[in-house]
This record gives structure tokens, sequence and C-alpha cells, in this order.
């Protein structure tokens, strides 16, 4: 059937849509595929009741483990508004036959843009500057024509260490290099796959000259708490740390423990391993912290790109032609 007659036989749902569009975007596109209902946040307890009717059923941050599946008979498809799918039960999705899609690659400019203005916060401190000159009129009172008061760190010469070189990492090297920094790798992928001008090193060699690191690797268990005591101990004195891809790829706790202690230059993050945080939580009290709230895939350039291929992803499954799976 063509999709003109499809339109009416299925029921979308949308679980958490006010991270992808509070209101400046418009679900038209998809509307135009079938009938659409939009919630802008779901509670873990109301998810099977939203669902239950539904065939495809759209998420960013809602989970949809096995346990709400096995009680959802109408489900064939389940959308991830997102890059990151860890929070859908991949394997139980598979054994009902459901279809299972994300969104890669949506964030790529956007996220390294991020990378840089957490990197040149650390290092330029503008905001900081900013405030002293116009709230506190630090500038108005100082004797001398300049006024600083925190490090200033010139960027180029310095080595940037990425873990992970997928299509943000290959971005934010092609960057760290025309700021003029020497770039290394930290990849699964052999010396042939990297850019042209970045270095794949070992483990060791990494963490040891690495003056920049910023984190570009999944989630994984392999992965989980990748940055920790023992690693932050090999890093450089006063080495600076970012972290843009997922919260629980450093264990906060330890990169806290470096930044009292004086280890750790500055560190610089999008993420957080629980987001979001607790008033507790031991960065958000630490020296030289930079925190954004989950940011930087946000921009309204990457949130139309992603809206687009959700719709493709949808289309795409409604014509038996199903994209992006996982």
């Amino acid at each position: 059937p063509s999709l003109s007659t499809l339109t009416f036989m299925h029921k979308i749902v949308i679980l958490d849509g006010h991270a992808l569009n509070p209101g400046d975007l418009n679900w038209d596109a998809l509307r135009a595929l079938g009938p659409v209902t939009v919630h802008e946040r779901t509670p873990q307890e109301l998810i099977v009741e939203r669902c239950r009717e539904a065939e495809i059923v759209l998420t960013n941050k809602v989970p949809l483990l096995e346990e709400s599946i096995a009680q959802l008979p109408a489900l064939r498809y389940i959308g991830v508004m997102a890059t990151g799918y860890n929070v859908i039960d991949v394997e139980a999705a598979h054994r009902r036959g459901i279809v299972v899609t994300n969104i890669p690659a949506y964030s790529t400019p956007s996220v390294a843009q991020s990378v840089f203005a957490l990197l040149l916060a650390m290092t330029n401190r503008v905001e900081h500057y900013t405030q002293q000159i116009v709230q506190e009129g630090s500038w108005t009172r100082s004797p001398d024509f300049c006024y600083w008061d925190t490090p200033l760190t010139e960027l180029c010469g310095q080595r940037m260490g990425i873990v992970g070189m997928g299509a943000i990492g290959t971005r934010v090297a092609a960057i760290a290099q025309a700021l003029g920094m020497e770039v290394v790798a930290l990849s699964r992928r052999g010396q042939e796959a990297m850019p042209a001008g970045v270095l794949k090193v070992d483990e060791d060699t990494f963490w040891r000259t690495s003056h920049v690191v910023s984190l570009h690797c999944p989630l994984t268990p392999s992965t989980h708490h990748l940055v920790n005591a023992r690693v932050l101990a090999l890093m450089p004195q006063g080495a600076l740390l970012i972290n843009t891809r997922r919260g629980p790829v450093v264990d906060d706790e330890a990169v806290a423990e470096a930044l009292h202690a004086g280890r750790l230059g500055g560190y610089a993050a999008d993420v957080l391993s629980q987001e979001p945080p607790p008033a507790s939580h031991p960065l958000l009290t630490a020296p030289r912290v930079f925190l954004t709230p989950h940011i930087a895939w946000a921009t309204r350039q990457a949130r139309e790109r992603l809206l687009h291929t959700l719709v493709g992803n949808v289309k795409a499954y409604m014509e038996d032609k199903p994209v992006n799976t996982v």
C-alpha cells in the first residue's frame, strides 16, 4: 500500500517531546504520517498507560525496558530521538520483532563547537572577566591598563588527546589543529583510519602527554569510569579535561578529588553521571569546574536536523524499509 493509505493506520506517541521541541519547532511533518500524541515529559509510572495503543513510540530519555515492552502488544517501532540508545532494552525489543532506530550524527557541528566553548572558558575565562569588569568594577579600580587574576593559557603548541575518533572526535581534531594544537588519539581504529596529522598512541602515552583531553567514546561497560583516579594520576600537572559525551565515562568523585588536590587544572562538562544532578553532587562544589546543563546538542540547527531525520526514520519504517536501525 501507498504511504497515503498507511497514514491512518499508525498511532504515534512521543513520550518526552519538550527537549527536542520546547516550542520553537513544530511536529507538522510527523503529524502528516499519522495521529500523533505529544507528551512533554512522561514519568516511569505512566509509560505503559500512554503507550498502550501505540504502534510507534518515540522517546529521548524516557526508558523503554523489557517490563514495559512486554505490556505493549501494539508496539512495533521505537524511535530514539537521540544518538545514544542505552535507554532502550534493544534485545527485548528485537525478541518481540520491534524495530529500534536512532538519530546518528545530527549534532556533530554543535557538540564540537561546545567542546571549544568549554575549553576556551577554561583558558580565556571571558565570562569571569566580563563579570569582574562590568559587575564588580575590578578593571576600573586597576592601577594598570590591564588586569587579570587567573592563569591565561595559549592553546597553540599544546597537545590535545581525543578519546574516540568518530564523527565528533574527527571534527574536534580539525578545530584543534586549526588552533595550532598537536592532536593524538585513543581509538579502536588503526593509524590508517586517523585523519591527516592525527597520531594514534598507546594508552599510557596518551594520558601522560595530553595537556587537554576531550572525551568522545560511547558509554559501554568497558568505558564506564574510563577516567578514574589511576588515569587522573597519570595526566600532566594542570591538564584540562572535557566531557561532552556521557557522564558515567568519568568517575565524578575522582575528578572532584583531583581538582581539590590541584592536580587537574580544570574540568569542563556538558554531562554528569546523574542528570539533573543532586545538590550534593561533588562537582558542584569543586574548584575550576565549568558545567553546562546537557545543551551541547541543543542548538536550533541541530534539533532541526534531528527532527528531519526522525520523520525520515518513521516514514522509512512505514514503507517497510527501516533505516538507522540499532
